[in-house]
């Protein structure tokens, strides 16, 4: 009798029921917002994965680290920690239909401040982001124009350093040197820098044995493209911490539309094509530089390993919140496995596609100054702002293909930004249920005050609290965000349990061999490999500069406080669910009732049931109360 009661507490529905359950399940969705179709989705994780790093940061590394022999460690590092990370928030995302800092305290309640760490790190990126994209929007309104204004020194704003490197050659014909667009005696030259010529081609201090130095590194100067960068837009020269200036006319401007093109794009979501690069001449010579002239014997290199580690750690954005905020407004059925194989190697195959057409323009380049191709390479905003701005004056149409250019940086930028910034807004509807019908408002709200925050950086000296924000907020703490992550999920939550809502909940097929890749991975490989970077980070971390001006001591502990100020919410996440803990310890480490589906949730609420279990495509079985 006992057990006909029980029996008669569990019913089994009937299709028709299923079908409501599947539709109930489909109205909590929409009610939190999800994608329209599995595109949107697609294109936003390959928009965020594919950002600033694959053009301006990856071509340099491969150069510098072996060319074509860099792509073994980078491929290998994908396979170990890049994937494996990304994969897991994907799943961790769509599993629960939450952000970071809501499902890390349901997995785990110890973990309760892991989630606002990530959406620190993302807060903290985006102020910054804002102001990279407020130079390219200035880059680009700077291109509507019949000649563009960093192609000579003949600006109001140009200093005395500016040489245009034609004119030089004309200068060295006649066995003198460019200066504040004239041409010096050796004398005159090297007095500029209290020097005493020795002949034509050399420079030397009286006052000292051996200070013999050549002529044309004796005097500082700078291409007209760099002056532009330095004075005009940034407006830098001369400026310390101690002195950053006044505000630049532009800044406030600038970062302001960056927020407001970035809201916009938050109610609404391409990529233009500069492949014409290898079309130039003397194209061959970057390319070359770049990639088919590996030296395998940099393999050998730890750095070079570690540098290949941390670029396929940060290019694909594992542990900044965002790949677990975009995974939640997916379908529960969603196939995330397949997504995040092909966006990996998506981000990837883009990262080698962009060095190649980056280098054929750096080779182009040198092939019209006379110069080596190692003599124009560079990296970050050196790249973007200095060099190719310097190349397309070269080229035919100039102005197009600056426009065409800085407008590609504007949605690489906009792309990756509108993840971050959504991590944000994410976080707050879903810690704020009575929100997420004004979500306008709080979008509104926080790209206000991402802008306020990033006012600093517009002024004359901004470029240092810029850098500042580059060298800490996202470096260290990333990797001790994740590090805590997988830790959390694999072996706290449980690597069966995680990998049971893959393949039974979300009916994911997963074949044997990527089942046994997983495991190996999350349980071992990736915890292993990201305790190598971290140590390898922490080994070739140095002090934040900027140039040759290396920040006062006070200013790198202001650094450090600024990547702590993530990091350190883990422990007090920690500490506060302690505190507030009410039953035994071990409560703390295991998930509570609401880490499990959107649609479960929402039934366990309204108190149609107490448990619900959907495995693979089995009919639904309802525990009533």
């Amino acid at each position: 009798m006992e057990k006909n009661r029980q029996m008669d507490k569990i019913t089994i529905p009937s299709f028709s029921e299923e079908k409501k359950i599947m539709m109930k399940q489909d109205k909590d969705e929409e009610e939190r917002g999800m994608w329209g179709n599995q595109r949107e989705f697609f294109l936003s994780c390959l928009g965020y994965a594919v950002g600033f790093g694959n053009v301006w940061r990856f071509p340099y590394l491969a150069y510098k680290n072996g060319g074509a022999a860099f792509l073994i460690p980078y491929v290998i590092m994908l396979l170990c920690t890049g994937l494996p990370l990304f994969f897991m928030e994907l799943v961790l995302g769509q599993y629960t239909s939450l952000g970071p800092n809501i499902i890390f305290p349901k997995m785990a309640p110890i973990f309760a401040g892991l989630g606002w760490g990530m959406i620190m790190v993302s807060a903290l990126v985006s102020i910054y982001y804002n102001v990279i994209l407020a130079w390219a929007f200035f880059y680009t309104f700077a291109s509507f124009t019949s000649e563009l204004p960093w192609t000579d020194c003949d600006n109001d704003f140009n200093t005395p350093e500016c040489y245009l490197l034609q004119e030089d050659k004309v200068c060295k014909n006649m066995s003198m040197f460019y200066y504040n667009q004239t041409c010096l005696e050796p004398d005159a030259y090297c007095g500029l820098v209290n020097l005493v010529s020795l002949n034509a081609s050399h420079c030397y201090d009286p006052n000292e044995n051996d200070s013999l130095v050549v002529a044309d590194g004796a005097v500082h100067r700078i291409t007209p493209s760099e002056d532009y960068y330095r004075n005009r837009v940034l407006g830098v020269t001369g400026k310390t911490w101690e002195d950053m200036g006044g505000g630049m006319q532009w800044g406030a401007g600038g970062v302001s539309g960056a927020g407001l093109a970035h809201s916009l794009c938050l109610h609404g979501q391409g990529r233009q094509d500069f492949r014409q690069g290898i079309t130039l001449e003397g194209a061959s010579l970057g390319i070359d530089y770049y990639f088919l002239k590996p030296d395998w014997s940099r393999l050998a290199d730890t750095e070079v390993w570690s540098d290949a580690a941390i670029q396929i750690f940060y290019s694909l954005g594992s542990s900044y919140g965002g790949l677990i905020t975009l995974a939640s407004y997916n379908k529960f059925k969603n196939n995330c496995m397949r997504d995040a194989i092909v966006i990996a190697f998506a981000n990837c195959s883009t990262s080698v596609f962009a060095g190649f057409v980056i280098f054929s323009i750096l080779g182009f380049l040198a092939h019209e100054l006379g110069v080596g191709v190692e003599e124009v390479a560079s990296s970050g905003s050196g790249l973007a702002f200095v060099v190719y701005p310097a190349a397309v004056t070269l080229m035919p149409l100039a102005p197009l293909w600056s426009l065409l250019f800085f407008a590609m940086l504007i949605t690489l930028g906009l792309d990756s930004q509108f993840t971050m910034v959504e991590a944000v807004t994410t976080a707050i509807l879903d810690q704020f249920l009575s929100l997420r019908s004004r979500k306008p408002l709080v979008v509104g709200v926080t790209c206000l005050l991402l802008f306020i925050m990033g006012l600093t950086m517009c002024l004359e000296g901004g470029v240092y609290m810029f850098e500042l924000f580059f060298f800490f907020s996202s470096g260290l703490s990333v990797i001790i965000l994740a590090i805590t992550e997988i830790v959390g999920v694999h072996y706290v939550y449980g690597f069966k349990k995680f990998f049971r809502h893959i393949t039974e909940d979300m009916g994911i097929v997963v074949p044997r061999p990527l089942h046994a890749y997983w495991l190996l991975t999350w349980c071992a490989v990736t915890p292993l490999a990201l305790l190598g970077i971290l140590v390898f980070s922490v080994i070739y971390f140095v002090p934040a500069y900027w140039g040759e001006y290396v920040f006062p001591l006070g200013i790198q502990v202001l650094g450090w406080l600024l990547l702590f100020s993530s990091v350190i919410l883990v422990p007090l996440g920690m500490i506060y669910a302690v505190m507030t803990n009410s039953g035994s310890g071990k409560d703390l480490f295991v998930p509570t009732p609401d880490f499990c589906p959107a649609h479960v949730r929402e039934e366990r609420r309204s108190g149609q049931v107490n448990k619900a279990c959907v495995i693979k495509d089995a009919p639904v079985v309802t525990v009533h109360l």
